[in-house]
């Protein structure tokens, strides 16, 4: 049974299960019993914890994640480290890694990849704006939770900006996702994190990698020296912008890569607004040559052009020799064949009438962006040709409710069958009514108000409070009912329980318990379990205190009571007292003994003198006191004295 299991940890993190391992750390699912909520706990391998290099790098891992605050990156709640264990607290994540997700649900539709990457980066552009590098940016490391937001983990071989960097294991281990530079073991960026994440959206629109070997060594090579085909040569209803986004976070050239995640975001947004927005932008910076040097690899575009063209020139070239071959053949028959032709083509004008015209091999799909549906409807390349079906509604600013703001195939796609466009119409936006979370804990109203999907901005402000206890949401901004809509920004204004004012010790000796600790916590203080005493003061009297009078300390210190329970009992003893029964006729055969203490008879017995005359009885008294014995046998007094006990 693993070690830790049922460990509690600084008297709080209680390890409950092992839910996951990596090449530095194990994770538990724990409880944490002050907050009464479950948590994961990332401890450093026992076998690696005596290594101060490990340890080191487990310290920077702590340091570097503490710094971290976003919607699309897990929480971290504590951080402890002591001689013994080093261990970092996270929130747990209910949900599925991208990985597990893209092998469930295989190629995705390129709205859930964009809904993917979009908050993929939102979460790296926090990291780089604090200068961390995840370095590590693979579906492995992108949790999917079950209302589809993603979070951003794993920064175990992360590092500062600013530190020194190495090409380690953990990174070789996800060589399908690293960088050129990262490859070559050179000073990364935050544009390494990029093409990390562009890789991941490869795939996601794809269902495949850009870069398969036998080994990672040979995978590494294809990032220096290979170009991916480009995914809408696998999978053509990949609109052309998002190929373009994907390809220019993916160029190996890292100065024609993004400069930033904020700069993905801003082509995303764009294309999220405007499926066909035009980034030739982009398509000229990927294709324009850095220099004319005749061995500079040539760029994503160029090399799916040249490939294109050659095809091409292959098959041109094929119908060329094959018309020379059959050019005699041709020769001989093509009088006759003429004449066939001629009469063919007088016979279908007789039938069709001169004035039909010939139907095109394929059509056009023409822009539909802006109008209604009515509208494409009348369109003359649309009526008669193409269906339009409406497939959904979204709320877009740049159109007017009733508009087509998508459509699929894109404009300009050529079409010979499956004449149907799918269209998403805009809609106006709906207001939601602002929940009431006052009461709430402060996670508990934050993950309420992220799972509305209006994408909100939520700030937090921090006010003392006598009515709620610490983490505990007082007031929001909206107020409950209150409007919400897309992009908003929301205030939690969260309690740091009551304010903690100086409070000067009073003496409560000589006061009952009661009164003392109901005047104790009238003033702020906690009061604990007291303790007891013997005394000459009466039971339940305050004879102690923890703090003294006159000091003075802050509201909720604790405080502990000696209370007397009385004098002390004086303990009893006993007094074994010998005597003999006198040798007379009068006390032959079994007589009857007496014992008397203090006037009081405490005892008797018959002794049968024909065994023994020796006799002991034990009394019992009060240590230190003094009692009159008296013995009687038969009735007869024979034994008077003082003892003391």
């Amino acid at each position: 049974m693993d070690q830790y299991i049922g460990k509690m940890l600084d008297n709080r993190y209680e390890l409950l299960e092992l839910i996951g391992s990596g090449g530095m750390a194990n994770v538990y699912k724990a409880k944490c019993h002050r907050l009464n909520r479950m948590v994961a706990v990332k401890i450093l391998k026992s076998d690696l914890a005596d290594s101060e290099d490990f340890r080191r790098r487990f310290r920077e891992e702590s340091k570097v994640i503490a710094q971290l605050s976003h919607a699309n990156v897990v929480s971290v709640y504590d951080v402890s480290r002591n001689s013994d264990l080093e261990y970092i607290v996270m929130e747990i994540i209910e949900g599925i890694t991208l990985k597990q997700y893209m092998e469930r649900r295989g190629r995705m539709d390129w709205r859930e990849a964009l809904h993917f990457i979009t908050q993929t980066m939102r979460g790296l552009s926090h990291a780089h704006s604090r200068g961390i590098i995840h370095r590590d940016i693979k579906p492995q490391n992108i949790m999917v939770l079950r209302d589809g937001s993603v979070k951003v983990a794993d920064f175990g071989i992360a590092c500062l900006a600013d530190t020194s960097q190495t090409l380690t294991q953990e990174a070789l281990g996800s060589v399908h996702y690293i960088s050129p530079e990262q490859a070559r073991g050179d000073r990364m960026d935050a544009r390494s994190d990029i093409y990390s994440a562009g890789v991941v959206l490869y795939e996601m629109l794809t269902g495949r990698l850009p870069f398969e070997g036998d080994s990672a060594v040979s995978v590494a090579i294809q990032h220096l020296s290979s170009v991916p085909l480009p995914p809408r040569d696998i999978n053509p209803d990949i609109p052309e912008a998002l190929e373009l986004i994907c390809m220019k976070a993916m160029s190996p050239n890292i100065d024609k890569r993004y400069a930033s995640a904020e700069a993905v975001l801003e082509d995303l947004e764009k294309f999220r607004k405007d499926p066909s927005v035009d980034l030739d932008h982009i398509r000229l910076d990927l294709q324009e040559k850095a220099n004319e040097d005749p061995t500079q690899p040539i760029a994503v575009t160029e090399a799916a052009a040249a490939a294109r063209a050659a095809k091409r020139q292959m098959e041109q070239e094929e119908n060329e020799a094959e018309k020379k071959k059959n050019q005699k053949l041709i020769a001989m028959i093509v009088g006759a064949f003429a004449a066939l032709v001629l009469l063919g083509f007088v016979i279908f004008k007789v039938v069709t009438g001169f004035n039909a015209q010939q139907e095109p091999d394929s059509f056009v799909v023409p822009h539909l962006l802006g109008k209604t549906v009515e509208e494409a409807e009348e369109l003359p390349e649309i009526k008669g040709i193409f269906t339009i079906e409406v497939v959904g509604s979204k709320v877009n600013e740049s159109y007017k409710p009733g508009e087509i703001i998508e459509q699929t195939p894109l404009a300009g796609v050529s079409r010979k069958s499956n004449l149907v466009i799918s269209v998403y119409v805009c809609v106006e936006e709906e207001a939601k009514s602002m929940p009431s979370l006052v009461g709430q804990k402060f996670q508990q109203a934050k993950v309420q108000l992220l799972n509305m999907g209006l994408n909100l901005k939520i700030t937090d402000e921090h006010e003392f409070s006598d009515k709620y206890e610490e983490g505990v949401v007082i007031s929001t901004t909206p107020a409950a009912n209150g409007e919400l809509r897309e992009g908003n920004t929301v205030l939690l204004v969260v309690s740091k329980g009551p304010e903690k004012k100086p409070v000067t010790i009073p003496s409560f000796l000589e006061m009952t318990i009661e009164e003392a600790a109901l005047k104790a916590e009238g003033m702020g203080l906690k009061v604990e379990s007291h303790k007891t005493e013997y005394s000459a003061k009466p039971a339940g009297t305050v004879i102690g205190q923890s703090l003294e009078a006159t000091t003075e300390v802050e509201q909720g210190t604790s405080i502990v009571f000696t209370v007397s329970q009385g004098p002390e009992p004086i303990p009893t003893v006993d007094y074994a007292y010998s005597y003999s029964i006198p040798e007379t006729e009068e006390y032959t055969g079994v007589v009857r003994v007496e014992f008397r203490q203090n006037n009081s008879i405490v005892g008797s017995r018959e002794v049968d003198t024909a065994v023994s005359r020796e006799d002991v009885f034990t009394f019992t008294g009060d240590q230190g006191t003094t009692a009159d014995i008296v013995i009687y046998i038969n009735g007869n007094q024979e034994i008077s004295e003082r003892i003391t006990f």
